[in-house]
């Protein structure tokens, strides 16, 4: 829950600390579910077994037994956003969309997270439905734990997530979707997004992230 209060504040302060510039401006906020992809790399990471490289990188099929490969990026992500109509056509919004359950890494655990700030422009406005495009840029925040677990004696057991470090790229963001308001205030949005992310082949095998989500939201002022 305090991961989730803290990924809300980045749309709110985006929303909520700029007021309206004319009574034509409009204020969705949405939550969305989806995925995101990008192929795995190829490189390996040793598990805590190994006595000579311990997390250390490795080569899979190399015949070290205490290689683990790394995977690809996938799994569900959850999104949190919102955005401000300065007019009918044009206006700006932040969305985060992030993992809601690591996901394994080797011997390791990730949770991938991205942040970004958009411009966003809709050509085709019409009572019920509005094509939306948006560009930006933002972070990408890979962020790597570890799970230990310890016993006392063979009845107390424990297990805990250890933090061992993150990674944060610059990333460039564009996407596209469809609005269709099933109320005059209540919405659905299938979007198409993709991620161009400098350095990202340190954690997966490509810059280039494309992914999908379904938001649904709430138009605080339907301006059609």
């Amino acid at each position: 829950m305090k991961r989730i209060c803290g990924y809300l504040s980045v749309p709110a302060l985006l929303i909520f600390g700029i007021p309206y510039a004319s009574g034509q401006s409009a204020v969705d906020i949405n939550v969305g579910l989806g995925g995101a992809h990008a192929k795995a790399s190829g490189s390996g990471i040793d598990s805590a077994s190994s006595p000579t490289n311990a997390f250390g990188t490795c080569v899979p099929s190399s015949g070290d037994s205490f290689c683990q490969s790394t995977p690809s990026l996938s799994g569900v992500f959850m999104g949190i956003g919102g955005d401000v109509m300065f007019k009918k056509q044009f206006g700006m919004g932040a969305q985060v969309n992030f993992q809601p359950a690591r996901q394994d890494y080797g011997p390791l655990q990730y949770r991938e997270t991205f942040f970004d700030v958009n411009g966003i422009y809709a050509p085709i406005q019409q009572k019920r439905v509005a094509l939306r495009l948006e560009g930006g840029v933002g972070v990408a925040r890979t962020g790597f734990s570890f799970n230990s677990s310890a016993c006392v004696g063979s009845v107390v057991c424990s297990s805990q997530n250890e933090p061992v470090g993150s990674a944060s790229h610059f990333q460039v963001h564009v996407g596209a979707g469809v609005q269709i308001y099933l109320t005059e205030h209540i919405f659905v949005r299938p979007q198409f997004d993709l991620h161009y992310v400098p350095g990202f082949r340190d954690q997966f095998g490509s810059n280039v992230v494309p992914a999908g989500t379904i938001w649904v939201g709430y138009n605080l002022g339907h301006n059609q």
